[in-house]
């Protein structure tokens, strides 16, 4: 079938290629003049699919893919949909099939897991729209997704696939934080000469052993003991999300909490929390103080 797809970075320039791969014509479309788009324009690509057209947007969330959706509303009519397959917040999808509603415009939300190894391994698909939205794309969700019986659900209604993929993603932070807590305990004693070799061990035959786990395998390999890697690690915002939800609902979430929070430990430098809790051991017993700028080891007091 014909796709209008917009956006061709690392994730949506491989989704056109195994889309294509698997007999689908894809109408792609970047702002970025030197991307592999067969369309410069936002009207050429809709002016170039045959109604009722399907338009995925694949570009950052938040204020890209809003506006995207918004001028894309401009150029389709009655009985088009829209996919937004970004890491969009599950409330804007929403709002975007609320307002889109009143056009006649179909849409759905799809989570996407896979990163850069969807392209030949497929992509995970959590989706939710109405049954029909959902039924109109189906050809494109069989193709994405990997071989078998898995890797795709119609999670619910509109803002289910990106709930769901929230959810996944805030796991996801829990098993590697597990997974780097484990690694620096491993590095940090004497007994064990080769952390590398523990973790390569635990691919088969343990109850941890997972795809994330290869993956700490292939990265230790092309650089062993991580030597070549910054301790420093962003948060993408479903992570976030997770959390705020987990509040709404009252659910505990102390794993992925903890996982989060270690994230935005790793971003300083100096902890301004560190130094108050110094200076107060200081204040109530007379503890030793290290002072700014200095490496030395505070003597234990």
């Amino acid at each position: 079938m014909q796709l209008g797809l917009v956006g061709l970075g690392k994730m949506g320039g491989n989704m056109a290629q195994r889309l294509r791969s698997d007999g689908h014509e894809v109408i792609g479309y970047d702002r970025n003049p030197e991307s592999n788009r067969s369309a410069a324009s936002l009207e050429e690509m809709v002016a170039a699919l045959s109604a009722p057209r399907v338009v995925w947007v694949m570009v950052p969330s938040g204020a890209p893919t809003r506006a995207t959706i918004a001028d894309l509303a401009k150029v389709l009519e009655a009985g088009d949909l829209i996919i937004d397959g970004g890491n969009s917040r599950y409330t804007d999808d929403q709002m975007h099939a609320k307002d889109l509603v009143e056009q006649g415009i179909k849409y759905v939300d799809a989570g996407v897991s896979g990163g850069v190894w969807g392209l030949t391994e497929g992509y995970a698909l959590m989706v939710g729209g109405d049954d029909d939205a959902v039924a109109m794309a189906q050809p494109i969700f069989d193709s994405l997704k990997p071989a078998g019986a898995g890797g795709f659900v119609h999670a619910g209604p509109v803002g289910a696939g990106h709930f769901t993929k929230m959810v996944h993603n805030g796991i996801e932070y829990g098993m590697m934080q597990a997974y780097a807590e484990g690694y620096e305990l491993l590095q940090a004693t004497d007994l064990v000469p080769s952390p590398d070799a523990v973790f390569s061990s635990w691919q088969q035959g343990t109850v941890i052993r997972s795809w994330l786990l290869d993956l700490l395998v292939l990265a230790v390999a092309d650089d062993p003991g991580l030597e070549q890697v910054r301790g420093y690690a962003q948060d993408s915002g479903e992570g976030r999300w997770t959390i705020e939800a987990a509040i709404e609902h009252a659910v505990p979430m102390p794993v992925i909490t903890a996982a989060l929070f270690a994230r935005f430990a790793s971003r300083q430098t100096e902890s301004p929390a560190m130094k108050v809790i110094a200076a107060l051991r200081n204040q109530f017993g007379g503890h030793a103080v290290g002072t700014a700028g200095s490496t030395t080891d505070v003597p234990v007091s």
